[in-house]
């Protein structure tokens, strides 16, 4: 009698916890989205008062385009890429609100691409080089074939740096889930796997920055629903936050309300789940797990990007990925949690503050400091895992994670205190650097971020501008297999 007792109430905590949490996010969500909408709006009255009624453009009315941006992205300076995480967005979505709240403004020569934002690690890896190079999106056949979407998404007439090449080369900046983007961009980018362009190497890439990135992984994409045990490391627990995720994204695939998208997009448009192809009998084999065609669909195959923030996920990618010995690495680490006083061997891991964690997630701070990997499971995700190691986190993902790949091999770190102490930068070194600030520092609210914000963005932009140079050939790769 006992024990179930205390199943309900466990029961009824979880309930009450996963109802707490969709509120939450669903209310964090609507608000920046309608955010979105009424500056548009206002913005769209403002242009035809100051147009006069005369049906033009407002004087000083800034026209952009991928011309435009081509004119500028000569190759004379090679231009920074800021890759945005889950959920977010690029230029021009969401009614111009800034993903990276304006950090872009920094330096004249930023591109901000917008990629699926739930798509897989792959996927959108296969959409910046496009978005970059120009073309139509391939997501490879083989992928494609194996997951059940079709091979070719969007095309750009014209990338938007399309003399993108070894002698003119990116850094690229990726925050969250847009740090693993990146990297398998560049591993890509060696192994010659975009057709039609088979003179790629690695080199075309100058630096990559991982900010506040998923490079191993999170604890949290089990908190919010994924299966931790390794036999089912890619599908869903029936009950969590990521399924409401999950139906939401359906439901807005299924609608396909152009006004609608042009503001948002998930990102899942290869995978045809559009009512105008599946029709009203398809939706129920949407939300059941397929795509209406007889195919899986993403969530199915575990083609999008939770699977791949799973530590299982990223070590199945990092098994792959290489540190290149021509590129210069860095990583920023955010934490958000301290020790509480304590005797013996210190205090529990809990959150650093009340008043400096986002809303949207102070409560996951504090359940990841508290997980643990489950104790039935077969085996952990990799050989020495130990779940104090995973304690210190910003709300989504954990510090451990956050400062180098380590998962399944370690790779070459330096910890940074001072950024003039590690000059000359070397090459295929990991430098990086923990910063006090949680998940949502960085991006959306600029005055949220406060002077964390601008060191941040400015020891990036300044590594980029004034310290990451080839003068050299780069020495022979070592065999990281």
């Amino acid at each position: 009698m006992r024990s179930r007792a205390r199943a309900a109430l466990l029961g009824a905590l979880g309930g009450a916890e996963l109802l707490v949490s969709a509120v939450v996010h669903l209310g964090y969500a609507f608000y920046i989205f309608g955010t979105a909408v009424i500056a548009d709006v206002s913005a769209s009255l403002v242009k035809a008062l100051m147009a006069g009624g005369k049906g033009g453009v407002a004087k000083g009315v800034a026209v952009e385009g991928e011309d435009e941006a081509a004119a500028v992205l000569d190759g004379a300076v090679p231009p920074i890429v800021l890759v945005h995480g889950i959920f977010g967005f690029g230029k021009g979505r969401l009614g111009g609100l800034s993903y990276f709240a304006g950090a872009e403004k920094k330096d004249d020569r930023v591109l901000v691409p917008d990629l699926g934002s739930l798509t897989s690690v792959h996927d959108r890896a296969r959409e910046l080089f496009y978005y970059l190079k120009g073309g139509q999106v391939d997501y490879g056949e083989e992928h494609s074939r194996a997951y059940g979407h079709s091979r070719f998404g969007r095309t750009y007439a014209r990338g938007h740096y399309p003399v993108w090449d070894e002698e003119h080369p990116v850094h690229l900046v990726g925050h969250s889930a847009g740090a693993q983007v990146i990297r398998l961009l560049q591993q890509m980018l060696h192994d010659g796997e975009f057709e039609g362009h088979r003179d790629t190497s690695e080199r075309w890439v100058l630096s990559v920055t991982s900010l506040s990135g998923a490079l191993n992984g999170t604890t949290r994409a089990y908190i919010d629903g994924m299966r931790a045990d390794d036999d089912n490391w890619r599908s869903l627990r029936p009950v969590c936050l990521l399924q409401i995720c999950r139906v939401g994204s359906v439901l807005y695939h299924w609608l396909d309300l152009p006004w609608l998208k042009r503001y948002y997009d998930f990102g899942f448009d290869h995978f045809g789940m559009s009512r105008r192809l599946v029709g009203v009998a398809g939706l129920a084999d949407l939300l059941l797990g397929g795509n209406g065609n007889g195919k899986r669909g993403p969530f199915a195959t575990g083609d999008w990007i939770l699977p791949d923030l799973t530590i299982q996920g990223a070590a199945r990618i990092n098994a792959r990925v290489r540190t290149f010995p021509g590129t210069f690495y860095f990583s920023y680490a955010s934490r958000r949690t301290a020790r509480a006083p304590g005797g013996g061997g210190g205090g529990a891991t809990v959150p650093s503050g009340v008043t400096t964690i986002h809303p949207l997630l102070f409560v996951r701070v504090l359940q990841m400091c508290r997980w643990r990997y489950p104790a039935g499971a077969a085996h952990p995700p990799y050989p020495g895992y130990r779940d104090e190691d995973w304690e210190d986190n910003d709300g989504a993902l954990n510090t451990f994670s956050m400062t180098h790949p380590r998962i399944p091999v370690e790779h070459p770190s330096v910890q940074v205190e001072n950024d003039e102490d590690c000059h000359p930068l070397r090459p295929g070194i990991w430098y990086y650097k923990v910063v006090e600030a949680d998940h949502m520092t960085f991006v959306i609210n600029r005055r949220r971020g406060g002077v964390q914000f601008d060191l941040v963005y400015d020891s990036i932009f300044h590594n980029c501008r004034k310290h990451v140079f080839r003068t050299a050939p780069p020495p022979t790769l070592p065999d990281q297999s």
